[in-house]
């Protein structure tokens, strides 16, 4: 933007000098430097805006990798979660009707995913493209922490 402003400013300067009157650059009228004096105005500086960022396909090879991560670690939080249980662990933040049924939960950790995937949609389609990316690594994230948390909650099973 400064950049334009000085140029615009240049050439506007250049314009006016180039217009000035036929008096010398040094000639004084009561003391005073004469400036140039314009006869014509100026030609309309047409600006042309930067054309538009490019932006990246939404199926990318970026996006692609981290919703594979997504399901990898929603995939993992479902055999943690089951690994848990038959450990003798209760899950905390599901009810046991979601976590005993198989189908049901194995189904609830698909929409986990579809819902990361139509949100990260969402941010693209409204050029939100680094919260698109941030999005998915903060899911990878918080889902592998469960996913290791689980795994290594000790065992509620009396020792043999």
């Amino acid at each position: 933007m400064m950049a334009a402003t000085a140029l615009i400013s240049l050439l506007c300067w250049g314009a006016a000098a180039a217009q000035a009157t036929d008096e010398p650059a040094n000639s004084k009228a009561n003391g005073v430097a004469a400036l140039p004096v314009r006869s014509r105005p100026l030609a309309y500086l047409e600006i042309v805006p930067n054309p538009p960022a490019k932006t990246h396909a939404f199926w990318d090879r970026t996006n692609a990798g981290l919703f594979s991560g997504i399901a990898i670690m929603r995939t993992l939080d479902y055999t943690s979660t089951i690994n848990m249980q038959k450990r003798g662990r209760e899950e905390i933040l599901l009810p046991d009707d979601v976590v005993l049924n198989r189908a049901g939960f194995a189904a609830l950790e698909a929409a986990a995913t579809a819902t990361s995937i139509g949100i990260s949609y969402l941010l693209h389609a409204t050029g939100h493209h680094k919260m698109e990316r941030w999005l998915s690594i903060g899911h990878i994230s918080v889902t592998g922490f469960g996913d290791v948390r689980n795994y290594s909650l000790h065992s509620k099973h009396p020792a043999r």
